[in-house]
């Protein structure tokens, strides 16, 4: 994060720390900022993020419970890995500035929806939306936006089923309702989104046009994979079920 002060006046990520740190503390920043008064603002932006690491440990855990009681009915996962992730603050005042979001905490809490995030990769495009199902429907998870981008992929060839969840954070003075985006996506999904992040990160946005057909193909791909795979479960399965009759 840049520190300095420019021309025309402070960095827009050191200018809306300040107006953050005004609304955090009801006291103004320091007008010629120090490491030590921005760490100062750091830190109390920390505090204010814990609240999403406790709600991302919470829908953790209830995706565990779902995963292990899966394997005990069925002896089968539909849950291959699940990863999580907090947003830095560097990441979040950037994200506030390119949204227009106002510098004061209510106003992140309820704009910006992505501060705490979990990915479930799963086998198969049915385990997806099951997990989705079994999550969306437990009674202090309420869900607020769904983004279905298996259904309805994106341009580019992105697949992933994107829920905007709120699930309660139990603090000792207080229950704060706690926004978490959960990514939900097969194998073949995840290593193809894995694949196209790296290539726009090493190309800085800038993708050649060859790369992004490329891309796409293989998006193409990563899908008919996905209902092959899914096809040769329904054709063993068929088989056991003789098998047992």
């Amino acid at each position: 994060m840049s520190t300095h002060l420019s021309g025309d006046g402070v960095e827009p990520e050191l200018a809306i720390l300040s107006d953050l740190f005004r609304d955090v503390t009801g006291g103004d920043a320091p007008t010629e900022p120090t490491l030590d008064s921005l760490r100062e603002m750091q830190q109390r932006l920390t505090r204010f993020r814990l609240n999403y690491k406790f709600a991302i440990d919470a829908t953790l855990t209830k995706i565990t419970i779902l995963r292990e009681e899966f394997e005990l009915a069925h002896d089968y996962s539909p849950i291959e890995h699940v990863n999580s992730r907090l947003k830095s603050i560097e990441s979040l005042l950037q994200k506030a500035i390119r949204i227009g979001c106002p510098p004061d905490i209510e106003s992140i809490r309820d704009q910006i929806r992505d501060i705490a995030g979990i990915r479930v990769t799963c086998a198969f495009v049915s385990d997806a939306y099951w997990v989705a199902e079994m999550l969306t429907s437990q009674p202090d998870v309420t869900l607020i936006e769904v983004k279905d981008y298996i259904a309805a992929p994106k341009p580019n060839g992105y697949q992933s089923l994107h829920l905007i969840v709120q699930v309660p954070v139990y603090l000792s003075d207080r229950t704060e309702m706690t926004y978490v985006e959960i990514q939900i996506r097969t194998i073949a999904m995840d290593f193809w989104a894995s694949l196209e992040h790296k290539i726009y990160y090493k190309y800085n946005k800038a993708v050649p046009q060859r790369l992004l057909e490329e891309l796409k193909e293989a998006a193409d791909a990563a899908t008919e994979l996905d209902r092959t795979m899914a096809r040769l479960r329904d054709e063993v399965a068929a088989i056991e079920r003789e098998s047992t009759n």
